[in-house]
């Protein structure tokens, strides 16, 4: 099953859960990638995951924006 699909079977209530959760998780990735580059010997390959997965989670926050936003015809 593909992601948008997943969204498009949830309740409005459950997605804004859900984008509770993945903002916080997005913050917790942010702050924790700062932590790991100001000590600046963490494994770069480890930074880029964290960022691949930060970037994830951004595409996911701005689906279930996009669905929980009503269309205005202007």
């Amino acid at each position: 099953m593909n992601i948008t699909a997943d969204i498009s079977m949830k309740t409005d209530d459950v997605l804004r859960v859900e984008l509770e959760v993945f903002r916080q998780e997005h913050r917790d990735l942010d702050a924790a990638i700062k932590a790991l580059q100001e000590v600046g010997t963490a494994d770069q390959l480890t930074i880029q995951r964290l960022k691949k997965k930060k970037l994830r989670l951004k595409d996911m926050i701005a689906m279930i924006e996009d669905r929980l936003t009503p269309d205005i015809i202007a």
